[in-house]
């Protein structure tokens, strides 16, 4: 089943964070992943104003999304916005409806 790497970011040093923006995509296609949607226009219709950039990419598996991550490649990476860089709340969701 599909599953969906969602994101919201607030870039606090541009060109740092570039450094990861830039190398991402390699990685994410490596693990079979496909973006849906990367800082695109938006509106924020409920929540906390405090992001700005959004991120959707879909994934095969729940599995794929989550080697994906966990990559050397990935974290090597994700160290150009986690250095302050960059804030960013990573969220990995299954696809469907699991409500009942």
């Amino acid at each position: 089943m599909k599953a969906y790497w969602v994101a919201r970011s607030k870039i606090i040093d541009p060109e740092n964070y570039k450094k990861y923006t830039d190398l991402v995509p390699d990685i994410i296609q490596k693990y079979s992943g496909k973006i849906l949607a990367r800082g695109g226009d938006h509106e924020i219709l409920e929540g906390t104003k405090e992001f700005h950039r959004f991120v959707i990419i879909e994934f095969p598996t729940i599995k794929h999304g989550k080697k994906c991550w966990e990559s050397e490649d990935y974290q090597k990476a994700s160290s150009n916005r986690k250095n302050g860089s960059g804030k960013v709340d990573l969220i990995l969701v299954e696809a469907g409806d699991k409500t009942h």
